[in-house]
């Protein structure tokens, strides 16, 4: 006898909606636990491997449910009280994996990533996901975007939804990060740029789609961030790693994986406000080149601010396509750090055209990430070293980093 045939009512119709009850079994990508029901697939939220859960049907489709579990009937070892008290079922979206033992979650990070490299990039991985810093779960996110509803109250959104909960208690946050902003009366439909910088300033910025720039509610436009010795005026607004000890984890990899590259060419793609250029920089020192390009003009104004002091560096504003095919000749090292939907073939395609002998890949989801691994492989590029990083703590994201060469 299965463990859901000793609970009773496998199936229930509650008025319009479907509950099961339902043996959970591997984590997929996307933050839910894959269940079987009559041959279905389920993919159900807030459960974890193994446990037995009566579970509420929220999305069907021709082929698979989505579901999340209500109560759980025989709870996972790893299962704890619940780290942010306001995600959950009928809560905000914000931490998925809140009710997930902090180590527990790394181990079914590591297991969800491996799944997708050998699922999609036809790569076996084995590993887990590795902390940031002292590898708190709570209190590591130093940059957050509200939304605002209707009465002016910002908020963050419920699960796929645009209703607000209002309760600004994330256990992502920084201490003191949103104090006093669940007092004040926003604009309806604005949008809320909160960022704690490195010189311990908090900054606030509201945006609506009239407003490109915005209108600055404390602070400055631009925040202060600093990785070693250098200094970044990065628009509030703007892309800067969430996570307070990302961007030097991150800076620090690439300049250890950048090495032998002196007087050489180094292509910094989707580079941003330019953190990994001042790496490469370094790497290929006063007599090598740097290209920095990203399709943001505020990022590529921040770069060119940031890095004025490196005349090996070149600060380009346009899309990587445009760019790469312009460029004349090869490069000695990439590295790539592309939206969530990753580089794609064509430009994969362009950097093993231009011979690029080593690459540095970074992806934050995974199966847009394994995706890309696959494209490299196919394109001779062997993958020495995958680290994964547990940068979203609380939550089922992630940041892969590849070191591929050929």
């Amino acid at each position: 006898m299965s463990a859901e045939d000793s609970w009773s009512d496998a199936i229930v119709e509650q008025g319009d909606a479907v509950e099961l009850v339902l043996t959970t079994g591997a984590a997929a990508n996307g933050g839910s636990c894959v269940a079987r029901h009559d041959g279905r697939v389920v993919f159900v939220r807030y459960a974890l491997p193994g446990e037995v859960v009566r579970a509420r049907v929220t999305g069907d489709r021709e082929s698979y449910w989505h579901a999340e579990a209500i109560e759980i009937l025989e709870p996972s070892p790893d299962r704890v009280e619940s780290l942010c008290a306001i995600a959950g079922v009928g809560k905000a979206g914000c931490c998925d994996l809140a009710f997930v033992a902090p180590e527990a979650a790394r181990v079914l990070k590591g297991q969800v990533v491996a799944n997708q490299l050998a699922r999609l990039g036809d790569f076996a991985w084995d590993g887990v996901a590795e902390p940031l810093g002292d590898g708190s779960a709570r209190g590591w996110r130093t940059r957050v975007r509200l939304a605002v509803n209707a009465e002016g109250h910002a908020g963050f959104h419920r699960y796929h939804s645009s209703e607000l909960v209002t309760d600004l208690g994330c256990g992502q946050l920084r201490d003191g990060l949103v104090d006093g902003l669940d007092g004040v009366r926003w604009k309806p439909g604005d949008q809320v740029h909160v960022v704690a910088d490195d010189e311990g300033t908090r900054h606030v910025v509201c945006t609506n789609k009239q407003q490109r720039r915005g209108h600055r509610a404390e602070g400055q436009f631009d925040a202060v961030q600093r990785v070693g010795s250098r200094a970044w005026q990065v628009p509030v607004t703007g892309f800067w790693q969430s996570h307070s000890d990302a961007a030097t984890t991150y800076s620090a990899l690439v300049a250890g994986w950048a090495h032998d590259v002196a007087g050489g060419t180094a292509w910094d793609l989707y580079g941003g406000a330019g953190l990994f250029a001042a790496a490469l920089a370094e790497a290929v020192g006063e007599r090598g080149r740097v290209l920095t390009v990203d399709t943001s003009r505020a990022a590529s104004s921040a770069a060119r601010a940031a890095l004025a002091d490196l005349a090996q560096v070149e600060v380009l504003a346009d899309s990587v396509r445009r760019a790469l095919t312009a460029q004349r000749s090869g490069a000695d090292i990439a590295v790539l750090d592309p939206p969530r939907s990753g580089a794609g073939r064509e430009i994969i395609d362009l950097l093993a055209q231009a011979g690029v002998p080593r690459v540095i890949h970074i992806g934050c989801e995974a199966a847009s990430f394994s995706r890309d691994i696959g494209l490299y492989r196919a394109q001779g590029y062997t993958v020495e070293q995958i680290r994964v990083f547990d940068s979203f703590p609380l939550t089922h994201h992630i940041e892969c980093v590849a070191l591929l060469v050929k």
